[in-house]
This record gives C-alpha cells, sequence and structure tokens, in this order.
C-alpha cells in the first residue's frame, strides 16, 4: 500500500534554522581565530574597547551609556524576536489560500506604543540632564589650574598660580606634548582647573580614557574641571578638523602620585627658570654650557673652548615646516647644526636618529622667533632622518658623507 506524499513546506523552519546556526558557528570560528573572544567582542560595544574611565566625570558619562545600551539592546531584541516569531508563527501553510482577519485600529494598542517610547525618552533626558550637570560641574577651589592652548599644530600646557584670568601668571610653560618629560602633567585624587584657548582655529581636547571632548574656540575661553582617580599615562588628540596636519596634534596625559607631581614641577620650574631665553632671530646666538665629551650638547652650546669651530650644518622652520629637508654633513667629525625657527611664539626643535630611530641628538625646544647651534658629535656615514619633537609632520634628513 503506498503512502500519500508528504508536504515538504514543513522543513522549511528547519533548514532556515539550521542554516542561521551553522552561519553563526562559522563566525564564532573565525573570530576566535582572529582571537576575538566573547568577553572582547562585547565590550567593543563600549567605549575605549570596555575599559573603566580614569576621571569622576568619566564615571557619570559611562554610567549614562550603560543605560542607554541596555535599553536599546532590550528594544533590538525584543522587536527582533517578535520579528522571528511572527514570520514562522503565520508563514503561509497548504491551504491558505485567504488573507488572516485584519485589525483596522486598536486605542488600547495605539496608546501603549506612544506611552512606552514617550517614557522611555523622558527617563532618558532626565538622566542625560543630571549627567551633564554632573559633568558641567565646577570643582572646590585649589588644585591644579592648567592652561591648555592648541594651535595648528601643536599643544602646549601654561600652568598657572590660580584661576585663569587677567591676573594669573604663568608659573611653568609645557611645549612638548608627548615623549619622555613631556605631556600634560596632572596629580591624582586632586581637582584639576583646564581652561582651553587657541590663537588660530577651531580645535577640540578629546581624552578618551576621560569620556570626555570639549572644543577649543579662537577668542573664547572654555573651561572644564576634573579629578583624575587612576595613575597612568593616557593618549589625547585633537578631535575637530584643524588643517592639513590635524593629524599631528596629539597629546599625553600623565597622571602622577601627588608626591610624583611636586618633585616633577619642582624640577621643571627650576630647569625653567635656569634656561636663558632664546635670542631674537638675526641677533646673536644663544649660548649655554659645553657638552660633555662624546654627547650632545644642550640647546644653544656652543663648541668647547680651544676647539676648532664646527662646520655649520643651517636648517631653518617656517609655517611649521622645515624650508631645508635634505642637508649634508661631513662623516667622523663634530658638526653644528645652526637652527633658526621663524614661527613667532611656535616652539621647534630638530631631533636627530639614527638608522635603526635611536636618537642621536635630543636638544631642547626653541620658540620662535630665534636662532641657535645644535652641537652634534662625530656621526659614521649615512642617512639620519630628523624630525620637531613638537610637530612629528616636519621631517627631512642629514646626509652624512
Amino acid at each position: 500500500m503506498s503512502m500519500p506524499s508528504r508536504s515538504r513546506t514543513g522543513a522549511g523552519p528547519l533548514v532556515a534554522g539550521t542554516l542561521i546556526i551553522l552561519a553563526i558557528g562559522i563566525a564564532v570560528v573565525v573570530l576566535a581565530i582572529a582571537g576575538l573572544t566573547p568577553g572582547r567582542v562585547f565590550d567593543s560595544f563600549f567605549p575605549v574597547g570596555g575599559q573603566a574611565p580614569v576621571t569622576d566625570r568619566g564615571h557619570a558619562t559611562r554610567q549614562l551609556y550603560d543605560v542607554v545600551f541596555y535599553i536599546a539592546a532590550t528594544i533590538f531584541l525584543f522587536v527582533e524576536g517578535l520579528i522571528i516569531f511572527t514570520a514562522f508563527r503565520y508563514r503561509k501553510k497548504p491551504g491558505d489560500d485567504e488573507l488572516p482577519p485584519q485589525t483596522h485600529g486598536n486605542n488600547l494598542v495605539e496608546v501603549i506604543w506612544t506611552a512606552i517610547p514617550l517614557g522611555i525618552v523622558l527617563f532618558l533626558f532626565l538622566i542625560s540632564w543630571q549627567t551633564l550637570n554632573t559633568v558641567d560641574a565646577k570643582a572646590a577651589d585649589g588644585g591644579t589650574y592648567v592652561r591648555a592652548v592648541a594651535a595648528r599644530f601643536q599643544w602646549k600646557f601654561q600652568y598657572l598660580d590660580g584661576p585663569d584670568g587677567k591676573d594669573a601668571k604663568v608659573v611653568y610653560e609645557q611645549l612638548l606634548p608627548t615623549g619622555e618629560g613631556g605631556g600634560l602633567i596632572l596629580p591624582v585624587g586632586e581637582p584639576v582647573h583646564i581652561t582651553l584657548s587657541s590663537p588660530d582655529v577651531i580645535h577640540a581636547f578629546y581624552v578618551p580614557k576621560f569620556l570626555f571632548k570639549r572644543d577649543v574656540v579662537p577668542g573664547k575661553l572654555n573651561a572644564f574641571d576634573f579629578t583624575v582617580d587612576t595613575p597612568g599615562t593616557y593618549r589625547g588628540q585633537c578631535a575637530e578638523l584643524c588643517g592639513e596636519f590635524h593629524g599631528a596634534m596629539v597629546f599625553e596625559v600623565n597622571a602622577l602620585s601627588r608626591g610624583d607631581y611636586d618633585a616633577w614641577f619642582t624640577a621643571a620650574v627650576k630647569k625653567a627658570q635656569q634656561s636663558p631665553p632664546p635670542a631674537p632671530s638675526g641677533g646673536p646666538v644663544a649660548s649655554g654650557a659645553p657638552a660633555p665629551s662624546g654627547a650632545p650638547a644642550p640647546s644653544g652650546a656652543p663648541a668647547p673652548s680651544g676647539a676648532p669651530a664646527a662646520q655649520a650644518v643651517q636648517i631653518e622652520a617656517r609655517n611649521t615646516a622645515f624650508t631645508q629637508t635634505a642637508v649634508t654633513a661631513p662623516a667622523n667629525t663634530p658638526f653644528a647644526i645652526h637652527f633658526k625657527n621663524d614661527d613667532a611664539g611656535i616652539p621647534h626643535n630638530v631631533q636627530v636618529k639614527d638608522a635603526s630611530g635611536k636618537v642621536v641628538v635630543n636638544p631642547d625646544v626653541l620658540t620662535g622667533p630665534g636662532e641657535t647651534d645644535y652641537q652634534v658629535p662625530a656621526l659614521a656615514p649615512g642617512t639620519y632622518p630628523f624630525d620637531c619633537i613638537v610637530h612629528p609632520n616636519m621631517t627631512g634628513t642629514i646626509t652624512v658623507q
């Protein structure tokens, strides 16, 4: 006795479910091979890869983000679940030749789908307002006062003796935005008061681990306060397109314990007071102590007394660029780099490296206009790249032969 043929329509959901599971399995394997664990994938939905913020205001911002994310995720899963359920539950079956009964208007349903989104929006408005007030709240007087100056294409940080204003005096000016001895140095666990200034175009102060960004507007002093709660070094950058070398406007924030901060600040102020001011453009070259034997001299150091004058290599900075990008120097004998900075109020220097990237000469920064001599020890024949430590986009090469 033959059996009636069986409809294959019922196998559709099984095939679809199998394909979905197979696709998910393949995706999991590919991610695992790439080193992406489920935890890392989940953390990628959160700021800075799920890492904890490092300021008191950052914690408030992260809490707001978490609430918004979980509300959005819940709505997404609920809606997608209803779509999948509806697609399988009410799929067309053999014999379904007519449309099911249609519902035209339902006051209760319309009230529900209006009231729920309205309630969510009002709730998000309330918690966003509270977080905004927390982030913009003024900290108690005292602590550290810094004016961050953003100019194309550099950052510099001026440490003040009190709140920024007409009576504020600059105690120390940090000209190096990154690297050893550079960056915005701050104490941990104490209020920090930042004001932002720009002499040219709009920039933005942005530190991802702070979960904070604020524009630097010409002619206006924007201000904000925060307290760093975790020691460490944190990357910062300009987050507003400001010109050709926008990508070079990066800086570091180094958060130190109070003791380490005090030691750094005292040493930095003392060094700044001991450094002679640069000579004006076209004036005599600045001078200082000679360099120790076999080591490069500090900014402006002349050749040792009694030694023959070293051959000078001319390098000039103008409009945030080196006017000479390829120069030559003698091999196996000391020489000098006569450096002229024509950019008024902008710091530059000439940092020389060897082929392996090791720094051969890293002199002090010279704020223009001014000029000085950098003493260079004897170098073996070869090509040595140089750049400005403040503006990495300023590059060139010295051919030693």
